[in-house]
């Protein structure tokens, strides 16, 4: 073996070591049944306001207590915040996450909540979705949902009829799916017998414009959350002019969008970052070859780099350009009206989008469209948390810091209500109840990379 290989072998080994002493000693400390938050200053979430200087106490992976003081039993595990800020963790509302490596690259960006939306494997809808959420294994908290459509052209599940469509719901709810997630050519027959029984049973209805049925009709019988804002392009606002296929709408015509949204109690996923990603590589190979050469790159599957490389975006010359501003307008103007706008990072089947830090990507897009950061942070982390809740029964709180709360907590080093770019770069994430510290997310990362072959690049 030649020395440079045998540095390299014994590097990794090193590396290894590390990442397993750092899973074993996170792990004695999450069996902990109570773990204290000292010196930490706190953003619950609950309103826009920070309870400065205080104590958590965390039992049995839900929050305890916010500056109660107690009598604990000696040796209870302290973690001293050192006068850091204690946040709600990221929740990404529209991901396609498969995949263990995934869900680590999730938790070490802080998101400690996800809802897979289609194409998750029976083996992670399954198997590995039942582990994380029983705390065996790392990872944020998961929600699948179960993707259908009436044509086998995208790869979903295929119903046509009514009988189909109630059939899918019970099945969907056996198998341990949150929600059913609608596609674009469901027939209006289908949609609504699957909505009808989709309420019948306690299921969530989430996805695309159904173009036989239309928004309108769909958030009527049901329909709890637009999966993308440009949903709207295809199933509500008016018909572009056929000598200008890509002109945006009206932005008179946002109102009545908002109005729509807010009258049926609906949520929609902001993807502004997604839409605006997509459209900068529409007819651009270079594009993608630059998003292949990004440093979050490197912690990609062999295969969503084969993915990324072969997407059929690039052969497409097409011009989004006043949609993505006008996406940006129209979401501005939803937050602003206090329409229930959630985050999604949509990653990793579209070129561009890393899992974990596209999220923080749609934060920053927020932002650059005009949100507040308390705004932009509502969306990672309080209105997911009532959209869980209202969609998903018996579902623990979550997407605040309060008694009773999951503890799924993010510690950074700033007020992300001043600076939310302090988000990504955590000095430890609690998913939970489970504790990560800064070193234990480093070691995911590197394992993540090292598994995946970076070093090879």
């Amino acid at each position: 073996m030649r020395p440079s290989a045998r540095v390299d072998a014994a590097q990794r080994l090193l590396r290894a070591l590390l990442a397993l002493w750092m899973m074993l000693a996170c792990a004695a400390l999450a069996r902990a049944g109570t773990v204290v938050f000292e010196n930490v200053n706190v953003v619950p979430m609950d309103r826009e306001r920070v309870i400065a200087r205080t104590t958590v106490i965390v039992t049995d992976g839900r929050v305890a207590s916010i500056g109660a003081k107690a009598k604990l039993p000696a040796g209870t595990p302290v973690i001293d915040g050192k006068g850091g800020w204690l946040v709600p963790g990221l929740a990404d509302m529209h991901n396609h996450v498969t995949t263990r490596d995934d869900l680590l690259l999730l938790l070490a960006n802080g998101v400690t909540t996800m809802l897979n939306m289609g194409e998750a494997t029976n083996a992670f809808a399954g198997r590995t979705r039942i582990a994380v959420n029983a705390g065996e294994a790392p990872g944020p908290q998961i929600f699948t949902a179960l993707a259908v459509d009436g044509d086998p052209q995208y790869g979903h599940l295929v119903i046509r009829t009514p009988e189909e469509a109630r059939a899918i719901v019970g099945i969907a709810k056996t198998n341990g799916y949150s929600f059913i997630k609608v596609y674009n050519n469901l027939s209006a027959d289908a949609f609504m017998a699957l909505a009808d029984e989709a309420r019948r049973r306690g299921v969530g209805v989430v996805g695309h414009n159904v173009k036989a049925v239309g928004l309108a009709k769909q958030l009527a019988a049901g329909q709890a959350m637009v999966a993308h804002v440009e949903e709207f392009f295809y199933g509500f606002f008016p018909e572009p002019p056929a000598d200008d296929p890509h002109a945006p709408p009206a932005d008179a015509q946002i109102a009545a969008a908002i109005a729509l949204v807010q009258a049926h109690g609906a949520y929609v996923v902001s993807d502004l970052f997604t839409y605006r990603t997509i459209a900068a590589q529409f007819g651009r190979p270079e594009a993608v070859a630059a998003y292949l050469a990004a440093p979050e790159a490197r912690y990609l599957s062999p295969d969503d780099r084969i993915g990324w490389a072969g997407s059929g975006y690039q052969k497409k010359p097409v011009d989004l350009a006043r949609r993505v501003a006008f996406e940006a307008r129209f979401v501005k103007a939803m937050a602003d009206a206090g329409a229930p706008l959630i985050a999604g990072g949509d990653a990793p089947t579209i070129p561009g989008l890393v899992p974990g830090f596209a999220l923080h990507a749609e934060i920053d897009a927020m932002r650059t469209a005009g949100l507040t950061p308390w705004q932009a942070l509502s969306a990672a982390t309080r209105t997911p948390g009532e959209f869980i809740a209202k969609t998903v029964p018996g579902a623990a709180k979550s997407g605040v810091i309060a008694p009773g709360a999951r503890a799924d907590l993010l510690l950074v080093a700033e007020n992300p209500l001043a600076n939310p770019a302090t988000l990504r770069t955590p000095l430890g994430v609690m998913a939970g109840g489970r504790w990560h510290d800064a070193a234990a997310l480093a070691a995911m990362l590197a394992g993540v990379a090292e598994r995946r072959g970076a070093s090879g690049r």
